[in-house]
């Protein structure tokens, strides 16, 4: 859904400003997911979609950062990560450029999204044109990940903050969004403690 043509730019936005609070001195995005750090393999995942991709991270110096050397990626420190997913939504959408068009926002956490998961919500977007969000959900229609913003949204994010992410964002075009069944639960399957990815690994050699 490029929008060359209104003089925008599509982008993608990986989120990966999270503590890893949970993974008791680990780093869930630096956890080795097909031969490489999960954070590296999600960027370069976004990369496919031929977008812009950015990059929301803790304020360096980070560990993260390394994860990501040599790829052409814009790496945004947001220094108001510290509040929460509002606090990084709010910093991280204000920090895109102003001929930003649509946003696919994509959590770094979710380590089953593939490449076809990306296109199918942004296909999605071709053929629901009067859709403001297009969001990815599991295959019994939870409500998931990626999510596209449309334009139109970006100024609700100015308004996020503590940890509630971007649900007052969704909620407020409730009107016009737009579930995109992925297959599986992948839309909803995060990695939040040692245990979640040792059962996960335990299922991949299934």
């Amino acid at each position: 859904m490029p929008c060359d043509a209104c003089g925008m730019t599509d982008r993608v936005l990986v989120l990966a400003a999270g503590q890893s609070t949970r993974m008791r001195g680990r780093d869930k995005l630096l956890e080795v997911v097909d031969g490489r750090p999960l954070l590296r393999r999600q960027s370069v995942m976004a990369q496919s979609l031929g977008w812009p991709v950015h990059v929301a991270l803790p304020p360096r110096p980070h560990a993260r950062f390394k994860a990501l050397e040599g790829l052409d990626l814009a790496l945004m420190p947001i220094e108001t990560a510290a509040e929460g997913m509002g606090g990084t939504l709010r910093g991280a959408v204000n920090a895109l450029p102003e001929d930003t068009g649509s946003v696919l926002l994509l959590l770094a956490d979710l380590p089953d999204i593939t490449a076809e998961d990306l296109a199918r919500v942004v296909a999605a977007g071709d053929a629901h044109p009067k859709a403001l969000i297009l969001r990815g959900a599991t295959r019994s229609g939870k409500a998931g990940h990626p999510i596209l913003f449309r334009p139109e949204t970006r100024a609700a994010f100015s308004k996020l903050s503590g940890d509630d992410g971007g649900k007052a964002v969704v909620q407020q075009f409730a009107d016009r969004l737009h579930l995109v069944p992925l297959p599986d639960d992948r839309a909803l399957r995060d990695l939040d403690t040692p245990e979640d990815w040792e059962q996960w690994r335990a299922a991949q050699q299934q």
